[in-house]
């Protein structure tokens, strides 16, 4: 993902009040970006849907094949979320 690509998301997110910049007082030239309370308020609902989709996945392909596919999916993350 480009630099402008994740402004842009972040722009959007902020929009919606779903997110906000703030100073790093480590750095000043750098913003950090912090979820608002709106977002934490969501993210109960979105982690309730999410494991919907999943079962509902599972159910489809069988619950080896969705681990497979969760493994799949989480692998490319060790090399673009190195805080992960």
């Amino acid at each position: 993902m480009t630099k402008q690509t994740a402004g842009f998301l972040v722009d959007q997110l902020e929009k919606a009040g779903l997110v906000e910049r703030v100073p790093d007082s480590t750095d000043g030239r750098a913003r950090l970006v912090r979820i608002t309370e709106k977002a934490q308020g969501a993210m109960p609902v979105a982690a309730e849907e999410m494991a919907r989709i999943e079962a509902e996945w599972e159910q489809h392909l069988g619950k080896r094949r969705m681990g497979q596919l969760r493994e799949a999916l989480e692998k490319p993350c060790e090399i673009t979320d190195p805080y992960r």
